[in-house]
């Protein structure tokens, strides 16, 4: 007998459509993915506090305070990186039960651990926001000097450098964050979550 087979799903007596109706809004996961430097951290924050001025609950997922904590035993390698994501994706179905708007900043690099991530949500309520620049933009805004760092070597398996970032594919929203503002960036996020009915608030 495995493991698995002693433990049960314990069904919950607050349910996520309770909260969701205490909230006002419905839950979902926004997943922006893209290089290091593409702007993905910066419009999930300010996403986030625009959400949260409308007086939404919301989190934040950043790949970089994730891998301090729940995902400090990760390296860098290819089989790592998919575990990072798969982790994360389990923290954020559970923040999806709770009510909550979670956004996550990641480079999450390859479109498989992505889609394991689609497939762990309901249909409909993974959001992948791909925030689209060239290699050379993002090393021109290399503010943390790591492109830096891996063109001479010292970091190795760097997204962009080393190893292969793979673009999505259908993704749910493309910002081209070379062309648009980052205030027009939020806004088309914005936008797109009252599209989608999971908040009637926009300003």
């Amino acid at each position: 007998m495995t493991l698995k087979q002693n433990i049960f799903l314990q069904k919950t007596i607050v349910t996520r459509e309770l909260r969701n109706q205490q909230n006002g809004h419905k839950s979902v996961v926004i997943w922006f993915t893209g290089l290091s430097g593409s702007g993905k951290s910066t419009i999930a924050h300010l996403v986030e506090k625009h959400l949260y001025q409308l007086c939404l609950r919301t989190f934040v997922l950043d790949g970089d305070n994730v891998r301090h904590g729940l995902c400090s035993d990760l390296g860098f390698g290819n089989d790592d990186r998919e575990e990072n994501i798969r982790r994360i994706g389990e923290v954020a179905k559970l923040m999806l039960e709770s009510g909550t708007i979670t956004l996550t900043a990641l480079i999450s690099p390859f479109r498989k651990g992505r889609e394991l991530v689609r497939n762990l949500l309901p249909h409909g309520e993974f959001i992948e926001v791909f925030c689209k620049a060239s290699l050379l933009t993002c090393e021109k805004r290399d503010a943390k000097g790591l492109y830096k760092r891996a063109r001479a070597g010292e970091i190795r398996n760097y997204t962009g450098i080393d190893s292969h970032y793979e673009e999505p594919l259908n993704p749910e929203l493309i910002i081209d964050t070379e062309k648009l503002s980052i205030e027009e960036s939020v806004k088309l996020v914005i936008k797109l979550l009252v599209e989608k009915q999971i908040t009637n608030k926009d300003n």
